[in-house]
């Protein structure tokens, strides 16, 4: 009885020291959450004035020539996907990577170009071609190392090594919610680019006719040509800043989850030490009286 109290104590001691662990995780993740966060706020505005800039040339000029937006037959698929680094993060990593899978149509027909090692070694390990690998950046992603991912990825495209450009990542809803994201990125869309009107907007545009003339200098495929570019690696960049506020998301609440488990689990083992060392106590009183009794 005594060894079983011994053990209960060393689990007890066990269980506490994870749960400081898990804790002190719990409010690293916390801290790096609401500094991704700021870092997604402050790109929004840029990347919707540029949509909205973009929007306006094709809306205004019509049909335009640009090579990444040439739809062509698909025989190649190439997949930007991003996952973490650390793993210790719930579903977040398996999330993307099933999403990615179960797109898949042809294993031999999909390139990956990985950003973060959990969703290389995932790939790797079930014989995909590997085509590129960026480590070390899922956490504190800048707009250089998805300017370094896009023009690899633009550049395949763009001499027909593949036909279509998908990006999968994890979107950012709130702390306690994130969801795998699947989106095309090339070749774009005219209809994706022209901007969405709203409802009074139709309405007043139903009522006159829209009188303004946009001039464009240079010619609006040459600004297309400029302009493309930064839309994909801002589309990237913005992908990268949601996958690492999710990430940390998905990391503080699996630590919460962790560290709740454990004080219950201390509470029960706790409970049971103190049964066990109680039942000790009712047997050594029980002797205690019986030898009372045999020497009467």
């Amino acid at each position: 009885m005594a060894e079983n109290v011994q053990d209960i104590k060393r689990r007890i001691k066990s269980v506490n020291s994870t749960k400081q662990i898990t804790h002190a995780m719990e409010l690293v993740a916390s801290a790096k959450l609401r500094k991704s966060r700021e870092l997604a706020e402050g790109r929004r505005p840029y990347f919707e004035a540029m949509i909205e800039s973009m929007g306006r040339i094709v809306e205004k000029s019509g049909s335009t020539r640009n090579v990444f937006m040439n739809q062509r037959e698909v025989k190649k698929v190439a997949y930007i996907i991003i996952t973490g680094d650390k793993g210790l993060a719930g579903g977040y990593n398996v999330n993307v990577a099933k999403l990615v899978e179960d797109h898949v149509a042809n294993k031999e027909d999909a390139v990956i170009y990985a950003v973060g090692s959990r969703g290389r070694d995932h790939f790797r390990n079930r014989d995909y071609n590997i085509q590129g690998e960026y480590l070390g950046i899922s956490e504190r992603p800048n707009f250089f190392n998805a300017r370094e991912v896009t023009s690899v990825v633009m550049e395949g495209f763009k001499n027909g090594e593949y036909d279509e450009v998908y990006i999968a990542y994890t979107k950012f809803i709130s702390t306690i919610s994130q969801h795998a994201h699947l989106m095309k990125l090339l070749p774009l869309s005219v209809e994706d680019l022209k901007p969405a009107k709203k409802v009074e907007v139709v309405e007043n545009e139903a009522k006159s006719k829209d009188l303004t003339v946009m001039l464009y200098e240079p010619e609006p495929e040459e600004l297309l040509d400029y302009l493309v570019p930064n839309f994909v690696s801002s589309t990237v960049y913005g992908s990268m800043i949601e996958s690492a506020a999710s990430e940390q998301g998905a990391r503080r609440t699996a630590m919460e989850s962790a560290t709740t488990n454990a004080n219950e689990m201390i509470d029960a083992l706790t409970l049971k030490f103190n049964r066990v060392r109680q039942a000790a106590i009712t047997q050594e009183i029980s002797e205690i009286v019986s030898g009372a009794e045999a020497l009467k």
